[in-house]
Formats: C-alpha cells, structure tokens, sequence
C-alpha cells in the first residue's frame, strides 16, 4: 500500500517517503515465534498424552485458535501498521500518516520549520535508524521514531529548508539561486 499521490497538491514533488524502520517489527515476530513454538509444543503433547480423541481435538482447536488470534495480534496488525505509516517530505511540507482503520495524519509547511534535529544511540546507529525532531516555529517540538537513514532525511530535509529559503531571497518570478541537478524537472 503506497502513499496517495491524491494528498499531494499540484505541482508538488515527493523527495523522501519512508516507512517506519523494520527494526519496529522485531518484538512482534519475535513474541509470534515464541506463541508458535508453545503451540506446537502444546498440540505435540496433547497428540502424545493419553487423553482420549475427542479431548484430544478440543484441545487442538483450543491451542489453533490462540495461535491464530496471535497470528492476528502480534504479526499481522503490527505488519499492517508499518505498512500503513507512511513519512513523507515533499518540496513544500512534512506528512506523517499512520493508522490502520482510524487514521490520523500531521502536515507541517517546509516554511514554518524552525528546527531539524536528530538523535540515536549505539544500536540505531549500527541499524541507521533514529528519532527526528522538528520544531515549527509556534508548536512543541514533533518526534518520529523508527525513521531509517535518519541522518539523510535530517539532512535532505536541511537541504529542503535552505532551498525554501533562498526562494524566498529571490525577487518574484525567479527561482533556483543554486542549480541542483537532482532538483531539476521538480519545479
């Protein structure tokens, strides 16, 4: 499920679109596997103990739908809701967008950015990943987590700032103080 080009407005050009880090999907797969191995384990002893048939298929259907309900709870919905997150930095805004049924979404102007920064610790930093802060000039600052390559978006979103600024340097109907050639053909 990719981001609605249908959110953008005309002329508006999509520079980063990430979705969380896969590093958010660990605990989940991880506490699935651990669901997995206890039910097999918990069908394999019900199928070797001396319980008669029928008990033995009540508790077999039992423990596969405790499994299936984990299945749903720990992998599918945190799956889903990865793949439903969306961070977006386009040549005029910021948007974040999460939410599997109920969605809800952020929206800041490129202009009334004020501050960009980023932090990571030493595991982050070995995955690429981190939390990106940015301040608006009249809101508490925002944090996204998980962000990957959190040290290119902070900086592509610096270079995002500076482009916006120096368009606003310029007199009325002239634009591109600096030529960028990856920046060609966005405007």
């Amino acid at each position: 499920m990719g981001y609605s080009r249908e959110n953008l407005a005309p002329g508006e050009v999509v520079v980063i679109h990430r979705h969380p880090h896969w590093k958010s999907l660990l605990l989940p797969v991880l506490i699935f596997w651990i669901v997995t191995a206890l039910a097999g384990v918990a069908i394999g002893y019900t199928r070797s103990s001396s319980m008669n048939d029928t008990a033995k298929s009540t508790v077999t259907i039992v423990v596969a739908v405790v499994w299936a309900i984990a299945l749903g709870w720990f992998l599918i919905r945190p799956l889903l809701a990865w793949k439903t997150t969306h961070f977006v930095v386009t040549d005029r805004r910021v948007l974040y967008r999460n939410g599997i049924i109920t969605r809800s979404g952020i929206d800041i102007p490129i202009r009334r950015i004020s501050t960009v920064e980023f932090r990571h610790g030493l595991i982050d930093r070995m995955l690429r990943t981190g939390t990106l802060t940015i301040e608006s000039a009249s809101d508490e600052p925002l944090s996204f987590a998980n962000i990957p390559q959190v040290e290119s978006v902070h900086a592509q979103l610096y270079q995002e700032l500076l482009d916006e600024a120096d368009d606003e340097l310029l007199p009325p109907g002239r634009s591109g103080a600096i030529r960028d050639p990856r920046r060609e053909g966005r405007r």
